[in-house]
């Protein structure tokens, strides 16, 4: 029977359907640290609406609790915080989007989705037999039975039965958009034309670059004109600019020395140690190796001691100081041939009488395929495959250090009970289990004081002006953009708390001093910009590069004219050359390289042995001709017409998903808070 755990450990993959999964690591703790006191600060805006701290908690504590995710590091706690942002823009903005277009979710279309008689991606993930891969509809049964009388299962149906009608509001939507979509004769025509023919000839060109800047005057009503006519290339989200310094901490000679010495004292203490595996528990930076190895796994100076029964160490290598010792030493097989079945720990009966029936001659691969819950394996007879000695650790290294060929074991390990059967063990060899004590190379608390109190001193000064505070301390700064919705700062590791405190700065705010890995950070803002467009003076060189193009072309163009490719090359003092297999379809042409305007003009070319017009490419003038026109008639018209419309059908849903979503005017500040 599936139960409510299960669910929760299948509800992420359900998730990720729609919406991903849940929300970042230390979002508990905001309520009471940010001290609210009974307010409830917006964090963000939907269709008009406004998300409040209090929704979004509420939001994050549900998917949380259901799919029973926990948050390890910076990287899952931005996509959980995305999958919360993404349910609530669900909720917000897609489902009343579907209502008003009369996407309903009937009863008997949910009937027929939990019977199985349709497919859902939802219910799949979360009710598949894992031994059979097939969906279970008594598993869906048993799990409804229980939520009668188990709130938490309640609410996870409840939770499971809204995931599946936004499942299916979107498939009936895309299916809308797709239903528009048809692809013509004539376009079936031009794409089995584009699929098909390719083309050879010669091209000379002529690079902006060749052509001084000086000849030219680009003024800023061009500027400004340009800009107005191409504003929605400069569509912008609320961003802020910011400037930073680093301090960083790097250990002193003093710290390496001291270091050494310390080094020193406990590798004599370690050798002279009798119980190897106590004194290094009560190391701070001592490590028991969970694998046994061989000397092939160890370096040449490891093995060449520990194999001996010798201290390795202590030794500086790649900015750290260790030292080793043989723990134990096993003579064990160097690989073992695996097959096993899984089951789980609750089901130790089962696993007793198999034992038997298996050691009594029962077929392994049969069991293993009638009562494995580890569906990869199952399918193959239970077959893990050979393995080297050296991936088994704790209870298996264990069993499996005197296991002979036919063997059969049970180790319980986990959540999980294992009948493994060896059917192959290779000639035993010396395997180690290695005692290790590491010190990184680190700075000293008094250096990293030091460093500290120099970027106090920074941070006093820096209220009065940052770059000279900076110039002062001869510190370069460093520049970032925070756009709305980062986490963090890019090119910043752990920078998530100065992204945090940038969201809440003002134009000229300094920030307090940041530990950001081993180094300080200090932070200022230096500019806000909230408007829906780039400004035309951030955007002005941009597009002073784009004109000046157009005036070079119009400038070079006339110089590119004659009757022959080869008279047009000495006229602008270039050379020709060939190229070959361009195509429609291609986004590089072999010599010019990424031209797509040029490629497009030769594969829209009919007429062979022409000199063409002036074409302007991305980096220069061309002009061509084509030589040879090959047909290879590959593509039919009845596949062409296929690719076209799934092409078509993929590019127009993700661009109305799109669409949808700018027209809800999405906001996202929860950056100020979390």
């Amino acid at each position: 029977m599936i139960s409510l755990n299960t669910l929760r450990t299948k509800f992420g993959v359900i998730l990720s359907v729609v919406i991903g999964i849940a929300l970042l690591a230390f979002i508990l703790s905001l309520k009471t640290e940010m001290g609210f006191t009974g307010q409830d600060p917006k964090v963000g805006e939907i269709a008009g609406e406004k998300i409040n701290y209090s929704e979004y908690y509420n939001e994050y504590e549900q998917i949380k609790a259901q799919s029973g995710i926990q948050e390890t590091d910076e990287q899952q706690s931005a996509m959980l915080a995305n999958a919360v942002w993404q349910s609530l823009v669900a909720k917000h903005l897609f489902e009343p989007a579907f209502e008003k277009m009369g996407l309903q979710f009937t009863d008997a279309e949910r009937l027929a989705l939990l019977s199985g008689e349709q497919f859902s991606q939802t219910l799949y993930n979360a009710f598949a037999d894992p031994a059979t891969g097939e969906y279970n509809v008594a598993a869906v049964s048993q799990f409804l039975a229980e939520s009668e009388s188990n709130p938490q299962a309640a609410a996870a149906w409840q939770q499971l039965i809204e995931q599946l009608g936004l499942e299916s509001s979107m498939q009936k939507f895309y299916g809308l958009v797709k239903g528009g979509v048809y692809v013509n004769a004539l376009e079936v025509a031009q794409g089995q034309k584009a699929q098909n023919e390719t083309r050879s000839g010669k091209w000379v060109v002529k690079r902006y670059n060749s052509v001084p800047d000086s000849l030219f005057e680009v003024s800023s009503s061009e500027i400004k004109a340009y800009y107005n006519a191409n504003k929605n290339a400069y569509k912008q989200l609320p961003n802020r600019q910011l400037q930073y310094v680093v301090f960083e901490v790097t250990p002193t000679e003093e710290d390496l020395a001291a270091l050494e010495q310390e080094v020193t004292m406990v590798g004599e203490e370690f050798a002279a140690a009798e119980d190897v595996r106590a004194f290094t528990r009560e190391n701070r930076n001592g490590s028991i190796a969970e694998a046994y190895v061989t000397a092939d796994q160890l370096t040449s100076d490891e093995a060449e001691a520990l194999m001996a029964g010798k201290m390795y160490g202590p030794v500086l290598r790649n900015n750290e100081w260790s030292m080793a010792r043989v723990l134990d030493t096993k003579m064990v097989p160097d690989s073992l041939g695996i097959r096993h079945i899984v089951l789980p720990y609750t089901e130790v009966a089962l696993a007793d009488s198999l034992m038997t029936a298996l050691k009594g001659g029962a077929d392994f691969a049969e069991a293993a395929a009638q009562h494995s819950v580890f569906a990869q394996t199952a399918q193959l007879g239970g077959e893990v495959g050979v393995m080297p000695f050296a991936a088994f650790t704790g209870e298996f290294a264990e069993v499996l250090a005197t296991a002979k060929t036919g063997d059969i074991v049970k180790i319980a390990s986990g959540d999980a009970i294992q009948l493994m059967q060896v059917y192959r063990a290779d000639k035993p060899s010396k395997h180690i289990r290695v005692a290790s004590i590491t010190y990184p190379v680190l700075a000293s608390s008094a250096t990293r004081r030091t460093a500290h109190s120099t970027a106090g001193t920074f941070t006093v000064n820096a209220k009065e002006g940052f770059e000279e505070a900076a110039s002062a301390a001869a510190i370069t700064p460093r520049t970032a953009t925070l756009v709305q919705g980062d986490r963090t700062i890019r090119g910043l590791e752990d920078s998530r708390e100065v992204a945090r405190w940038a969201y809440g700065a003002k134009v000229g705010d300094v920030s307090e001093i940041f530990s950001v890995g081993d180094d300080y950070v200090i932070a200022t803002v230096t500019a806000i910009d909230d408007a829906e467009y780039r400004a035309v003076e951030s955007v002005a060189s941009q597009i002073r590069m784009e004109l000046m193009r157009d005036k070079k072309f119009e400038y070079l163009k006339t110089q590119m004219v004659a009757p022959t490719i080869e008279e047009v090359a000495t006229a602008v003092e270039a050379e020709v050359a060939d190229y070959t297999d361009a195509a429609f379809g291609a986004y590089y042409l072999s010599g010019p390289g990424l031209e797509p305007a040029l490629i497009g003009a030769i594969a829209s070319t009919t007429e062979k042995d022409v000199v063409s017009a002036p074409v302007k490419g991305l980096n220069g003038v061309y002009v061509f001709t084509v030589n040879e026109i090959v047909d290879s008639a590959a593509q039919t018209a009845e596949a062409e017409k296929v690719r076209a419309q799934a092409t078509a059908e993929s590019i127009i849903t993700q661009s109305a998903l799109q669409a949808v979503q700018e027209m809800g005017e999405i906001k996202d500040e929860r950056g100020l808070y979390f």
